[in-house]
């Protein structure tokens, strides 16, 4: 009980705030969204002292590359995150959309309108970024937000709420409609995910360990992705150049991240051209491969991939390659070993490229682009608040509309049921 007390005052406080999110007009929400990017611009000096007390601490603790590459608030970061508010400022508000209507032979008229989901939880680790976009995508789509980041960046995000909370407050908003979790012990974080009273969506962000913990613990609804073990695969028609620099941007540019390439499926027609030359340009990069029987006999000094490897989400330098005969023996291996996160192929068929988009159920397939466009920016979300591999009720990068719900609406003129 004692566990549950302690943010039970955060979800109450949030469902009382969410009835005044709802009902916001769009030029209240963008104007507190443009205020927020002024702000961040003007305190860019502070967040980023803020950050380095997290860096000096998360460095003394020995954490990964790719996690201090999460935590880091740099000016770029700064710099997308005040873009990423503009964006969502100039979206379309999802709130009060009609979806559909139609007239009933009775001459009812029903119709479907988008509400807010209510009051979202996200819990997530590293990437201070995560406050500025899941606070400005839930303020937007009408709904109030209780975030609990890791401890790694308590000053950072403690940094970014506080100055939300300064520009609600000069617009004569609750501070309710935004919050942040103090630090609490996981028993205390796992009480939160019982309030399903107050608490309508939880979304995880984070490694596989912290996913499965929240779904095996919540009482609330949980959109989530496990991992994300991308593929590319390099079809015999494919413009090798091109395949070249795709397959680079995807797994050197950052390799930390869930949209980066784990998995290298080369097509056994053009193996012999392609994969010397991938490998080369690969180790250029400081890239490990891990590699199957048939590349082993073409470029003969790489590490055999286990079967371990072809389910193996690196977040880190190191990439599978396999061979294999023909496009459906491709899309067979994603269906095995992927995990319905992002896959690409690389061809000039345009019959081969259809039937790939066609037969493999990720929640973003891209044709001759880089996997490292699953991301609601790139995709012209503004921003998201993370990527959902559970087709209930979002499927991919989440934005505005993915953080609605319908409800009906019925128009009459004294009609009875009889």
């Amino acid at each position: 009980m004692k566990n549950t007390e302690t943010l039970l005052p955060l979800a109450q406080a949030a469902r009382q705030a969410s009835s005044l999110a709802a009902s916001l007009s769009t030029t209240i929400k963008n104007a507190v969204l443009q205020q927020i990017a002024q702000e961040l611009h003007a305190r860019r000096e502070w967040l980023k002292a803020e950050n380095k007390r997290d860096l000096q601490a998360a460095q003394t603790q020995g954490l990964s590359a790719a996690m201090l590459d999460r935590l880091t608030v740099a000016d770029d970061g700064i710099n997308a995150m005040i873009e990423a508010l503009k964006q969502v400022s100039l979206l379309n508000d999802p709130v009060g959309e009609v979806v559909r209507m139609w007239k009933r032979p009775n001459n009812l008229l029903v119709g479907k309108v988008r509400i807010p989901l209510g009051v979202i939880g996200i819990i997530y680790e590293s990437r201070p970024n995560v406050t500025v976009d899941a606070a400005s995508l839930c303020f937007k789509s009408g709904n109030a937000v209780i975030l609990k980041g890791g401890k790694e960046a308590l000053h950072s995000n403690t940094a970014l709420v506080s100055l939300m909370h300064e520009v609600l407050r000069k617009n004569s908003l609750p501070e309710t409609v935004l919050q942040l979790v103090p630090p609490v012990e996981r028993e205390t974080l796992y009480a939160m995910l019982a309030l399903d009273e107050y608490i309508d969506l939880i979304i995880p962000r984070g490694g596989e360990e912290l996913i499965r913990s929240v779904v095996a613990h919540s009482k609330i609804p949980v959109i989530k992705h496990y991992k994300g073990v991308c593929h590319i695969f390099v079809d015999e028609s494919a413009d090798q150049d091109m395949a070249e620099a795709v397959i680079l941007n995807a797994k050197v540019q950052r390799p930390g991240v869930c949209n980066a390439l784990e998995t290298l499926l080369i097509h056994g027609g053009c193996a012999s051209a392609f994969l010397p030359r991938i490998v080369s340009s690969l180790r250029g990069k400081n890239v490990e491969i891990r590699a199957c029987g048939q590349c082993r006999t073409i470029v003969h000094d790489l590490k055999e991939a286990s079967e371990e490897d072809w389910q193996s989400e690196y977040l880190d330098l190191i990439l599978s390659v396999k061979i294999v005969p023909d496009l459906d023996a491709a899309i067979a291996h994603i269906g095995r070993y992927g995990s319905m996160h992002t896959d690409a192929i690389i061809t000039r068929d345009y019959s081969n490229a259809q039937h790939f988009l066609g037969r493999v159920n990720s929640s973003v397939v891209l044709v001759n682009a880089s996997t490292r466009f699953n991301d609601g920016n790139q995709l012209g979300l503004g921003s998201e608040i993370g990527i959902s591999t559970t087709k209930l009720h979002a499927f991919g990068p989440m934005g505005l509309e993915e953080l609605t719900t319908l409800k009906y609406v019925v128009y009459g003129s004294g009609q009875v049921r009889e």
